[in-house]
Parts: structure tokens; sequence; C-alpha cells
């Protein structure tokens, strides 16, 4: 499978996105992000264990601490991932552990070592890309 029909696949098969590094503020990406995706019908957890809630797309909504707390409100089918590159291979661990499947790295988040290992756990994955610009390009 090529990395745009893995795309395709990913963004017509999850239902369920956890958004982890979501932000607060109006300006930041995962915000907007975020409220993209709720609007275009995704199920949206967010995930910063800074916030108790947060607006997506106008509604104000829990923010769970970790993706444990997410994926026991409701089950995940893909990470979402704003936040720094240091911060996959923790991210990835989760990933594995509660059997999600799929990852998504925002734009400039890269980790080859960590994105290896969850694919080798059957996760797809794609890296430093930016889900709004991939789902409205196929919009």
């Amino acid at each position: 499978m090529n990395r745009s029909e893995l795309i395709d696949e990913m963004l017509s098969t999850a239902k369920t996105i956890a958004v982890v590094g979501m932000s607060d503020k109006p300006w930041r990406a995962s915000y907007n992000i975020a409220a993209y995706l709720a609007k275009n019908g995704y199920h949206v957890l967010p995930v910063n264990p800074m916030l108790k809630t947060v607006k997506v797309a106008e509604v104000e909504v829990p923010c769970y601490a970790t993706l444990d707390e997410a994926n026991a409100a409701a089950k995940i089918d893909m990470v979402d991932v704003f936040r720094a590159s240091d911060a996959v291979p923790t991210i990835v661990d989760d990933v594995i552990r509660l059997g999600i499947p799929y990852l998504w790295l925002q734009d400039e988040v890269i980790h080859e070592e960590a994105v290896a290992r969850a694919e080798l756990a059957g996760v797809k994955a794609i890296q430093n890309d930016c889900i709004f610009r991939e789902h409205a390009a196929r919009s």
C-alpha cells in the first residue's frame, strides 16, 4: 500500500481520534485541527494533562490526561500527535499497548525509530504530515 492509499484508509476507517497535545489556545494548530475534524464527523478526544476541558468546534468537552483515560471513554481508532518528536516513543508505547490501529504525527513530528516499532507491532502510521491538509485535499 502506498502512502496515499494509507492516508485514504486512515481517514475513511478511523472514527474516533485522540488529539495528543491538544491546546485550549485558538491560535494553535491542535485547537483548529481538532475543530475541523469534529466538524467533519470525527469523534475527537482531546488529550492534555494540563487541561480539564477544552472547546472542540465550539462545544466544551472533557480533556483527558492520558491515552488510557481517553480510550476508556471511547475506543480510539487513531492518535493524532501535536507534541515534540522526543515525546513520540512514549506515545507509541501507549498506542501499541492499547491496540490503537492508526498513528498520525503532524508536520515536523518525526521519530523514525518509534514509528518503525509501531509498524512492527501492526500500527499503521504517517509522520511529518498534516491530517487537516490531507483530509481537505480529499474533500
